[in-house]
């Protein structure tokens, strides 16, 4: 039964018009983002003026993008669900917070190591004042973490729920040792009281803007990193992976070498959205690390969509957004928002908020 001409005709409109609007919107959101930190550098009286509060407010919520992002590279398009990537983000926040409280201590020691008595720095704190070389601490530290655990995870073909576990593991065991005072990270109050970066004032306005600039360009070129790789060759046998592992092998592929490098990129975008974290928020804790924080980026991913890209942002933005409304008007009730919004996902969103949006454009 054919359709008639009108409605051929619109179908067709539809499915031109469809990548048009979506991208319009994308431009849109990027032109209001990349404007916030121009209009923060207007005086405080101006109509326009984006206030400090809400520039940090929204740097944080696309920190949290980049980790929702690179969580639905492993999950959504090579099937390994992680609960453990606020580790490799908070490592590259610590990363950061090395190099902030040397610039802070000047020639001295660091404020809680001198409260602690220590006489000098730990081995491993050594170079932490050089910019480059934390930076390159940013990507090692999550990267050769997620290298070794990867290496024997996948060799020992550990997925699944097993999987989950371990990772879940992983991070509450990285969380205990970083509280720990001997361990030189601060303890449980981690690094705060940052003063400088690059020798400028971390709280000026212009460090601020060019922050929050920094983390715009992250996001949107992890986001250009992950179409690219979900379009090429590597994406599809990644999503093969995902939905037929076996029989990806019986057609003479190794699934090993495709995992280990989505999960060691994902956990190094998770640095860099640490280091960017950690001068905007002021503070990086422990607490970053604790298995909530990794199970609400999988809430992030499984709200928007998963294996869209497109998704787990729009749901790192919901989620957070909810999260920083609710820890204002009713603190003692997020959790159980948090718990609730995950089983209304599970049971009636499966495809998440672009799945739906697909759905109803489909109809």
């Amino acid at each position: 039964m054919t359709m008639p001409l009108n409605q051929t005709l619109l179908a067709r409109a539809s499915a031109k018009l469809g990548p048009q609007v979506s991208i319009a919107i994308g431009l849109v959101v990027l032109a209001i983002l990349l404007a916030m930190p121009l209009l923060h550098l207007l005086p405080a009286d101006h109509a326009l003026h984006v206030s400090a509060y809400s520039l940090t407010l929204v740097g944080k919520i696309l920190c949290y993008a980049i980790v929702a992002l690179a969580l639905d590279l492993v999950w959504g398009y090579a099937g390994m669900l992680s609960l453990g990537h606020g580790l490799f983000f908070a490592l590259g926040g610590y990363a950061m917070g090395m190099y902030l409280m040397r610039q802070s201590a000047g020639d001295g020691l660091p404020a809680f190591m001198s409260f602690l008595a220590w006489n000098e720095l730990p081995w491993y704190w050594y170079g932490t004042s050089s910019f480059l070389w934390a930076m390159c601490l940013v990507v090692l530290a999550p990267g050769l973490l997620a290298l070794v655990f990867g290496f024997f995870a996948f060799r020992s073909r550990i997925k699944g729920v097993y999987f989950s576990i371990m990772t879940q593991a992983l991070t509450f065991a990285g969380m205990l040792l970083f509280f720990r005072n001997e361990t030189g990270f601060g303890g449980n109050n981690g690094f705060t009281g940052f003063t400088r970066i690059l020798g400028f004032d971390i709280t000026a306005q212009g460090t601020r803007a060019v922050l929050f600039f920094a983390t715009v360009v992250l996001l949107v070129g992890s986001l250009y990193l992950g179409f690219r790789l979900a379009r090429s060759k590597f994406g599809r046998v990644l999503t093969a992976l995902r939905d037929a592992e076996n029989r990806l092998m019986f057609c003479g592929y190794d699934p090993r070498g495709y995992k280990l490098f989505i999960w060691v990129l994902s956990a190094v975008l998770c640095g860099l959205a640490g280091a960017l974290y950690v001068p905007q928020v002021g503070i990086i804790n422990p607490s970053e690390m604790a298995p909530t924080q990794s199970i609400e980026a999988a809430v992030w991913v499984a709200l928007g969509g998963r294996g869209t890209l497109i998704g787990p942002l729009l749901g790192a933005g919901l989620v957070n957004g909810m999260k920083s409304w609710f820890t204002v008007a009713f603190p003692e009730y997020w959790l159980f928002a948090l718990g609730a919004l995950f089983i209304v996902v599970t049971l009636f969103l499966p495809r998440g908020v672009v799945g739906l949006l697909k759905k109803e454009k489909d109809q």
